[in-house]
């Protein structure tokens, strides 16, 4: 005994080719996306910073050669660019007035493209990672990339010692033992 074949129709065939490639590139994307986060999780957790023993703080270097560390100026949380060139700690606009810090004196700073008009602040509270001053410096107005730039310059980083250790930025408060192992 013999079944009649079933003929499909081209329509019919074109949308189940269709959807069985609509499938297979859903899960190609799916288990691509899973890779990538994955993979930048482990990227992050690597850049974190940590704390060694005696209240220093490490900072590993970033993968475009820059420092970040993540703090707070005036409790408001913000990533720093770690600026050992900078004078004091620049932020942006936007960055001062979500932190509600007070328009400060003008002044006229130089920067890498120029000399500028900016604000100073004194007495804010910075933190970066678990190191705190409660008295540091804040140029304000230097608007920069994308306008939630924050550098971390000499106003905060002079009470500490700085040093490169490869890939590695240390700081240290000063005035204690802090040379390396």
């Amino acid at each position: 005994m013999s079944t009649p074949d079933t003929v499909r129709s081209p329509a019919s065939t074109l949308r189940r080719s269709t959807l069985a490639l609509l499938a297979f590139w859903l899960l190609v994307a799916g288990v691509l996306w899973w890779g990538f986060s994955w993979w930048d999780g482990r990227q992050r957790a690597a850049l974190q910073p940590y704390q060694a023993t005696d209240g220093e703080l490490v900072i590993p270097r970033g993968r475009d050669g820059h420092f970040y560390v993540d703090g707070e100026i005036n409790h408001v949380p913000v990533t720093f660019l770690v600026d050992t060139g900078a004078s004091s700690v620049a932020v942006s606009t936007r960055v001062a007035r979500a932190a509600r810090l007070p328009d400060g004196r003008p002044v006229t700073v130089s920067t890498a493209g120029g000399t500028r008009e900016a604000r100073l602040v004194h007495g804010v509270p910075i933190k970066a990672g678990p190191l705190a001053r409660n008295d540091v410096s804040v140029t304000t107005g230097l608007d920069m990339g994308d306008g939630n730039s924050a550098l971390l310059g000499q106003s905060f980083l002079r009470h500490f010692d700085v040093r490169i250790e490869g890939n590695r930025m240390v700081l240290h408060p000063q005035g204690t033992n802090n040379l390396p192992p």
